[in-house]
Order: structure tokens, then sequence, then C-alpha cells
């Protein structure tokens, strides 16, 4: 059973990716509401909440085979503060590799890291924030590559992120998941200039992954969407219609179109700031009916929270995302225990990685990676 780390945890989204046949021995996450999350799903053993610059390699059990690190992307973000590596929240990943240092000191290094933020880490600070990554990884002994994955093949939520995977010098990685030159499903054109932009020797030890298409998504939005929710109410006409009067002309055609369809159809709306004909800023609600859901964020603001909106003929209501409907957005699983209070579901949710994401990657590439070098020793003794 392969063994993990799960740094900036969050409820254990990697963790439910991985799957029952992975083995986590240590979880770490500075929010109390998430820690408490992540034991009520799945216990306490190996958690050790709290600030990830007050670790060390010495609080770090034992040795696990991968370290996860889904660490937080505020500040390399569009909607951040632009800080980068640098700033509060996005430079904890220093802290991180400080203990993947201190294990490599202790020989505990992990064979595999798993680094996952959004694709704005790439052209952060002009590229420099990507090549102080891939800079730390070859430094330390790792050969690396990047996958850029959009959620969308998986769940009916547009959601990419970038996924860099890392092996330690040494280990062996089969021909078969390697590629001479990148595959534009899971390397594109942004990712490829930002490798370009990389310092030599990161370049020298890079890898372009090979990955399968995937399979063919099944779940539409509306599938997702609950009948009687739980923890929303539903908007009064009033409310609805002032969200309706926010939309531009281009919006409120596609729900006239949506009440001639003659059935339900189910749509998500973000509230955006948009510059008018007059060249003012104005707030705009947004609707879309493709059955795909907008990127769920934190909720810091109003216009954070992604809205419904079902249209039946005339009929047209709305309310906000329900917690489970988030979380089934994220594809976690209903018996997933959600925290009580909306805000505290929502972000959870906005802030986590994607379930079958993870569960794509460990099949095609973490488990063939570990099951490999595992085969190739066995033959060799």
């Amino acid at each position: 059973m392969p063994t993990f780390y799960e740094f900036f945890a969050g409820g254990g989204m990697a963790r439910s990716g991985l799957g029952a046949n992975w083995s986590c021995l240590m979880a770490n996450d500075i929010d109390a509401k998430k820690t408490s999350i992540y034991a009520a799903n799945w216990g306490k053993e190996g958690l050790i909440p709290g600030d990830i610059a007050t670790l060390s390699s010495q609080n770090i059990p034992a040795s696990a085979e991968m370290a996860w690190a889904s660490f937080p992307c505020q500040d390399l973000s569009l909607a951040g503060s632009g800080a980068g590596l640098k700033g509060e929240r996005s430079g904890t990943f220093w802290n991180f590799w400080n203990i993947m240092q201190g294990l490599q000191a202790e020989q505990r290094s992990p064979k595999i890291v798993v680094l996952e933020n959004v694709c704005g880490a790439l052209w952060s600070h002009g590229g420099e924030d990507f090549s102080a990554i891939g800079t730390a990884l070859a430094d330390g002994g790792y050969r690396l590559g990047a996958v850029i994955v959009d959620a969308v093949h998986f769940v009916p939520q547009s959601r990419p992120r970038l996924f860099v995977i890392a092996v330690k010098d040494g280990f062996f990685v089969p021909e078969h998941l390697r590629m001479q030159e990148p595959d534009l499903m899971w390397h594109p054109a942004h990712l490829v200039r930002a490798y370009e932009r990389l310092p030599k020797s990161v370049q020298n030890a890079w890898f372009w992954w090979r990955l399968p298409v995937p399979p063919r998504r099944v779940t539409n939005f509306s599938d997702l969407i609950e009948d009687e929710p739980f923890g929303v109410v539903w908007h009064t006409q009033e409310e609805t219609q002032r969200l309706l009067s926010l939309m531009s002309p281009l919006h409120v055609r596609k729900v006239e179109q949506a009440k001639r369809l003659g059935f339900r159809v189910v749509g998500g709306i973000y509230k955006r700031t948009r510059v008018d004909e007059n060249g003012n800023r104005t707030q705009r609600a947004e609707v879309r009916f493709d059955g795909i859901s907008g990127c769920l964020r934190t909720p810091t603001g109003g216009s954070s929270r992604q809205t419904i909106l079902i249209v039946e003929g005339e009929d047209v209501r709305s309310r906000l995302l329900s917690p489970r409907e988030a979380a089934r957005l994220m594809g976690l699983t209903d018996d997933y225990i959600l925290p009580e209070n909306y805000n505290e579901a929502y972000h959870l949710a906005g802030d986590g990685v994607v379930v079958p994401v993870v569960r794509f990657l460990a099949e095609y590439l973490l488990e063939p990676i570990l099951m490999s070098d595992k085969r190739r020793k066995r033959q060799a003794a």
C-alpha cells in the first residue's frame, strides 16, 4: 500500500481521490475548521493541525513514498494580490519545501512530490515564481514535469489546475509514462511557454508526462442539483427579478431562449464587474446554460458565490448553490461530512482539489511510477 503525506490538506480531497489503497501517514492544515472536518471524515490519526511554518522534518513521521501539497493559490491567482511566492499565503510553499529538505537530510525524501495550484502560477511575476519552484525541485534532486487538467473532463465544473509531478533522481520512470514532445491536451501553449522560460538546469530535468484521453463525462450540472436543497432558500420573485435586471442584453437573451425550450433548464450565475458602454464599472450577472458550472471560488464576498437559475417556461427561480451541490461539483460523495455553516462548507469545496482528477492522476501516473520501480527492483534482486 503506497504511503503519502498530505500538506495543506483542507478537507482531505486529495486523500479521497487517492483512495483506500493509499495510506496517509500525516496530514496538516492551518485552518482549524477544515481540520475538524478532516478529522470527522478521516479520523485524527496522523493529523497535525497548525501553521506549517511551525513544523520541521522532526514533526513528520516515518518515510512516505509521496508528498502532496495543494499550497495556497491566492497570491498566484488573477484575483489575488499578485504577491506571488513572496506573499503570505502562497509563500507557504517555502515552508513546505524546507520540510522536504529536512527529510532529504535525514534520507527520508518522498519518491514523488505533487504540487497543485492555479494556472496563474505559470506566469506569476513573469514566470519567475514557476522557475523558482522548478529550480527548488531540480536542485533538490528531483526530475519534474507538469500537466494542466481541467476538471470539466470529470465533473460538470470548469476548473483548470496546474499539477507539478516530481520524481526523485534514481527512481525508475518507465518510458510509456513519458513523451518526447508536449501533448496540447495536457500541456497547452501557456504551459509550454512557461517551460521555455525555465532555467536550462530545470529543462534538463523535465519530463513531458503522458496521460490518456479521459473517459467521456456523463453528468451535467443539472444532474447534481437538489430539488429540496439543504442550507439555502429560494429567492423571492423580487430578488430573482433584481438578479435578472443585472444582466446585459446578451445574457437576457440566453434566459429568453431557455424559456422557449419548454423544459427545465439549469444555469449558473456569477456576478462580475464589467465596463459598460459609457466606460463605467458596473455589476453584471452572467449566466451559462451549457450544462457546466463556473469554477467554484472561496466565498470572500457575495459575488464569489454561485447562484442557480432554474428556468421552466415562464417560471424562473433562483437561489444560491447549496453546500452539497458544491461538494458534488468537487467530486465528493454524498456521505462526505460537510460543515454545518454555509460559508464554511462552500469555502471547503471552493478551496479544494477535484477528487476524480486526483484519482485520474493516481491511476495513470502516480501508481504506475511506484509499481514500475518496485517491479524493476524485484527483477534485479
